[in-house]
């Protein structure tokens, strides 16, 4: 008796019955490929390459490989294949629409990124991929935290707590984006129980095989984190937070994230009345050049509370602003 996946036994009883096809015969074809293991490895290193370059690579750079990624996954699905490669090359197809959306998302490419999500959830759910489905929700979590739907983030990032298996990155990233929601609703109580049952969830992680994965959780990344929601909720340790961010990753090869720490520590700086130190701080992070466009609201932001203080600096960093505001796609 053959050991077939779940997930394909509807398939091979429908060919069985509009082919005839025997026992025997339905076990060749679940056998029978023209993809060797070699390429469905490549594939699946590809995969995991782009999505580690996310976090050091400026998002257009990212589009044209992730393309070639994808029509190359469809000419193997065009191939013969076995169902549990099928299902493999599903799988990446799903993980990098979910990237493709991802990127789009971070350039302001609202039409494509909601196409690309959608392909990542169908994917997702044609494999029954809990982890791809509950990134997907996640994502549009920080999408519509973004845009200022404070109430829908968060209700988006309970969904994917439920879906995401609860040993996995999704799970404690969607944690994580609760807390960010709570803090921007202006819950301190529920932004601090978040916050401590995220710290939970990551202090017995050990360090991943690549913690610059953009799917894979990355405990020293639960120090920005704590940051910024800290420094959203307007709490007095947001400041020192921000500043152990800084100052672990300054010269790393994270400049996404040290510009995205420097914004947090710019605006604990303002709500600690140090407005001067906000202003060189928030300067640094926009002229680094690595404030991407579906981000560039958090510069908004502090240049925003810097300039509410009267302080002459403010024109410096308003001319910084403007002179790095990504141009509108």
């Amino acid at each position: 008796m053959y050991d077939v996946d779940p997930y394909f036994a509807p398939l091979l009883r429908r060919l069985r019955q509009e082919r005839g096809l025997s026992v025997g015969a339905l076990a060749q074809l679940v056998d029978a490929t023209d993809v060797s293991a070699e390429v469905l490895s490549a594939v699946e290193l590809a995969v995991d390459d782009l999505a580690s370059a996310y976090a050091t690579s400026p998002p257009g750079e990212l589009l044209d490989p992730i393309r070639q990624q994808l029509a190359r996954i469809g000419r193997l699905l065009d191939a013969r294949a076995t169902l549990d490669q099928r299902r493999r090359l599903l799988v990446a197809g799903g993980w990098l629409s979910l990237l493709r959306a991802t990127v789009h998302i971070d350039l302001r490419h609202r039409a494509a990124a909601t196409a690309h999500l959608a392909i990542a959830e169908q994917l997702a759910q044609q494999t029954e991929h809990r982890e791809i489905q509950a990134w997907c929700l996640e994502t549009v979590a920080w999408d519509v935290l973004t845009a200022g739907d404070y109430r829908r983030a968060l209700n988006l990032s309970r969904q994917a707590q439920e879906v995401a298996p609860r040993d996995s990155s999704a799970y404690i990233q969607a944690t994580a984006q609760e807390g960010r929601a709570w803090a921007r609703i202006g819950d301190q109580r529920e932004t601090r129980r978040t916050l401590s049952r995220l710290s939970r969830l990551v202090s017995p992680l050990p360090v991943p095989d690549r913690p610059e994965h953009h799917y894979r959780y990355d405990p020293a990344k639960a120090l920005s984190y704590t940051a910024t929601t800290l420094a959203w909720a307007g709490e007095p340790a947001a400041e020192d937070y921000a500043r152990a961010a800084v100052a672990e990753l300054n010269g790393s090869a994270r400049p996404r994230r040290t510009a995205s720490a420097r914004l947090d520590l710019g605006l604990a700086l303002v709500a600690a009345g140090k407005p001067d130190e906000a202003s060189v701080t928030a300067q640094a992070a926009i002229t680094s050049g690595r404030v991407v466009a579906s981000n560039w609201w958090r510069a908004s932001e502090v240049v925003a509370s810097v300039e509410a203080t009267g302080i002459s600096e403010a024109r410096d960093l308003r001319d910084a602003y403007e002179a790095y505001r990504p141009m509108p796609e």
